[in-house]
């Protein structure tokens, strides 16, 4: 199958080869070995395979975090972590813009997307021998030559247009860029393989020569220069350059531009891929601006599909988060200030913080003694009681009011959303048992 067309209907497009540009042919695996474009699928497939996936349902309004099913554990299986699961499928959908694996076990439950049972395994697929091809208002996808019904078989798709079954293929779209680049690359080595021996031109100045002659001084020059050997010549010869410094420039200059060009077709900064260019270059404030800026405008959508994706093989109304909190780690001096900040505006607690550090809460003792050294914590400026001071707490204007009665509209603490959270996954699962 050649193309987005086919005698069955529509089709995933060949990834056999993406045809011929420049000097080279450029298909899927030959496009990664671009640098460019190699370093833009692994800074995306690094980033969101790694970010942590948490599990939530509502509960009265409030976010409750759920234990994980076995599909966000060990999603294709024993050998197939969660981590590295996203990590080919995201590879997948940045070069051919599909993925397609194969259901093999399901649990007992279901949900409007998968009526059948939800998927527990997925058994991701070689994306060169896929088609999804769409046959008399029927979806089938054909798999190593082997048909399948839309039931057995999960697909994700990205840049996904208006009418189509599958998404667009960002490896195809770049081809023409990735083929100038690979065609200057295979200029480089075509260059440095004959040892760096410019085209020339070479002319005899002692007499006319005819054709057998040319042929045959050609043949002499070609065989000299390829073996790597010394040419030498009389006086009867001049031999000129006719491709040296100029066209070695453009030549640079060129491969920096098409690192650029592919950047752009991958949604990565040219910088994060040490590919900018002379008057490219953006500068930021710290390393978490950059990231932010990395991740509102570059990944934030694809994270927002791929939850919307990994949410479908939940029950609802389970749902799925990616923490990109990991991305926007700040420095130290940034991060201990927007913590104390949170401290003072009763955002979070002492032992909140401490666990983000990996710290034990304080015990009495602890307390005693840091009291003893530094005394009580105050607000800053020294307007008002600490955090968490008996009977007080900060107002509007600074000060402090006394503590809510008892007649208060009650609050959450942190035991009840974990006991509600317990209750909330004991019901599920009675759920279950029962509808089982």
């Amino acid at each position: 199958m050649d193309g987005f067309s086919n005698i069955g209907g529509v089709v995933v497009p060949s990834r056999a080869s993406g045809g011929k540009h420049g000097a080279v042919s450029v298909n899927e695996t030959k496009a990664m070995t671009h640098s460019a474009y190699w370093a833009c699928l692994r800074v995306r497939a690094d980033l969101i395979s790694t970010f942590p996936a948490d599990v939530f349902r509502d509960f009265d309004g409030i976010a409750l975090e759920m234990p994980k099913p076995p599909i966000m554990v060990d999603t294709g299986g024993a050998e197939w972590s969660f981590a590295d699961w996203m990590w080919a499928s995201q590879r997948d959908l940045d070069s051919v813009g599909n993925v397609i694996g194969l259901i093999r076990e399901r649990n007992g439950a279901s949900n409007r997307y998968y009526p059948e049972g939800l998927p527990s395994r997925i058994e991701l697929q070689d994306p060169r021998g896929c088609s999804v091809i769409k046959y008399k208002g029927k979806t089938m996808y054909r798999i190593d030559g082997k048909i399948y019904d839309p039931s057995v078989v999960y697909h994700e798709r990205q840049y996904r247009m208006s009418g189509s079954p599958v998404g667009l293929a960002p490896v195809h779209l770049a081809a023409a860029t990735l083929g100038e680049g690979l065609s200057m690359q295979q200029y480089g080595l075509d260059w440095f393989g004959t040892g760096g021996i410019p085209k020339a031109w070479m002319r005899n100045v002692a007499k006319r020569l005819g054709d057998p002659e040319r042929e045959a001084a050609k043949t002499w020059y070609n065989d000299t220069v390829r073996n790597g050997d010394l040419m030498v010549t009389g006086k009867d010869w001049e031999y000129n350059m006719i491709q040296a410094e100029t066209v070695g420039l453009e030549w640079l200059e060129g491969r920096q531009f098409s690192l650029s060009e592919i950047c752009r077709f991958m949604s990565v900064p040219p910088e994060m891929v040490h590919a900018a260019v002379s008057g490219q270059s953006v500068t930021y404030a710290n390393v978490s601006q950059a990231n932010l800026q990395f991740l509102i405008m570059h990944i934030g959508p694809t994270v927002i599909r791929r939850e919307q994706a990994l949410s479908r093989l939940l029950p609802m109304p389970r749902y799925v988060k990616l923490n990109t909190a990991a991305l926007l780690r700040m420095d130290p001096m940034t991060r201990q200030t927007v913590l104390r900040s949170q401290l003072e505006t009763w955002q979070m607690t002492l032992s909140e913080t401490r666990a983000l550090d990996d710290r034990q809460p304080l015990s009495a003792a602890d307390k005693t003694e840091m009291t003893e050294i530094y005394g009580k914590p105050k607000i800053a400026g020294g307007g008002g009681a600490a955090p968490g001071q008996p009977g007080q707490e900060p107002t509007e204007s600074g000060g402090a009011e006394p503590a809510p009665t008892e007649e208060a509209e009650a609050i959450w603490t942190p035991a009840d959303v974990r006991a509600a959270s317990e209750f909330a996954a004991d019901m599920e699962r009675m759920a279950e048992l029962t509808a089982a």
